[in-house]
């Protein structure tokens, strides 16, 4: 029995703690993926959430994806622009960016773009239905150059590709595992799926990530997941970090638009 015990006592001292360092607060937002009205209802409940826990450092990071497939790319963009000009705001590339930007310059990427949601994107800047509907890729491409402001491009080229904060790292998609943070290729933060998914053994840091849609949270020893697919599942979430606590802010559209927000522990 007492062998037992200290069996269980060894196996508990070995869990992992991550923390946020004393006196920070950061919060992590899921895949946007145009849906500024998601985002706007979400920051809302963030700020009355950071609000109501007192004074802390709170860091902001959006985990990348802001843009296609949604309604209002462009909104989303000038939303978060506008946030950014704070230092405590972080904001990552995702691989729907990468695509944005290369599209601009190559008519194959182009094509793939407007295939995986960049035809949304399109949209949200003043590109008309009729028009976009009769351009061809050419066409499209300088269309592109015209009406998107170089301002918004330049700003999604200037995005990081992690973010580390106290026992976490913020990426986009994930890691490939056994290679230190540090030396990361930018395209696998972005990109990657397998085997950074299957892996189960510890990282450096506990990542939290996008990129792959779950119907619900992903909450494993080693990584955390938040991409609840918000352009197709009308769901939006951030993960909330104090100390070694976790908490889940989520912000929802129902059938007929009208959206709520809830949180509850994550644990």
């Amino acid at each position: 029995m007492l062998s037992a015990l200290r069996k269980l006592t060894r196996s508990k001292s070995a869990e992992p703690s991550h923390a946020i360092p004393a006196g920070e607060r950061a919060y992590a937002v899921g895949d946007i993926h145009g849906r500024l009205d998601l985002f706007d209802a979400l920051l809302e409940a963030i700020d009355a959430d950071d609000a109501a826990r007192g004074d802390a450092t709170t860091h902001c990071v959006m985990l990348g994806d802001l843009v296609d497939r949604g309604p209002d790319s462009a909104g989303v963009i000038a939303r978060v622009r506008e946030m950014a000009q704070s230092p405590y705001v972080r904001v990552l590339m995702g691989n729907h960016e990468e695509m944005f930007l290369d599209a601009f310059e190559d008519l194959q990427v182009l094509k793939h773009f407007l295939r995986y949601g960049g035809k949304e994107t399109l949209l949200s800047y003043p590109i008309e239905k009729k028009v976009y509907r009769e351009a061809s890729l050419k066409k499209l491409m300088k269309l592109m150059h015209e009406v998107i402001p170089q301002e918004d491009r330049a700003f999604i080229a200037g995005l990081e590709d992690h973010v580390r904060i106290g026992d976490y790292a913020f990426v986009h998609a994930g890691i490939r595992p056994g290679v230190p943070l540090a030396e990361q290729k930018s395209s696998e933060m972005r990109w990657i799926r397998e085997p950074f998914l299957s892996h189960r053994n510890a990282h450096e840091a506990m990542v939290v990530h996008g990129h792959t849609i779950t119907d619900e949270v992903e909450h494993l020893p080693n990584r955390i997941g938040i991409d609840t697919g918000a352009y197709s599942s009308g769901r939006l979430t951030a993960l909330g970090l104090e100390g070694t606590d976790r908490w889940l802010i989520e912000a929802r559209a129902d059938k007929g638009g009208t959206i709520t927000t809830s949180q509850r522990s994550l644990t």
